[in-house]
């Protein structure tokens, strides 16, 4: 059974057992995390599709770790007039596990 389910403005396709780095949580490691915002179900042939979310659909998640990723750098540069302009950029992440998913068909 997978499901394709909205955090952070960012769309995820999952199964049980699977660890995904999500944007930041305001969990603490350890803390089981719900998200309700389910788009679809599916288990072998059998798919539920929302419109937009899928009724009593639940991804249930445990938080395994809060972390950074890797530094981006940004830069700004215009040729022959003494213009740059350089920041560097670290994106927070939680990384959880997913324990189980709810609603949708029965396979």
């Amino acid at each position: 059974m997978y499901a394709v389910f909205v955090t952070g403005g960012k769309q995820y396709r999952a199964t049980t057992g699977d660890k995904l780095e999500v944007e930041k949580l305001p969990a603490a490691e350890g803390d089981q995390v719900e998200f309700t915002d389910v788009l679809m179900i599916g288990a072998g042939r059998d798919v539920a599709v929302g419109r937009p979310k899928v009724a009593g659909g639940k991804v249930q998640a445990r938080v395994l770790a809060q972390g950074r990723g890797d530094k981006v750098s940004v830069i700004k540069f215009k040729r022959r007039t003494t213009y740059k302009r350089m920041k560097t950029h670290r994106q927070s992440f939680t990384l959880v596990e997913i324990t189980g998913i709810s609603g949708g068909p029965k396979a």
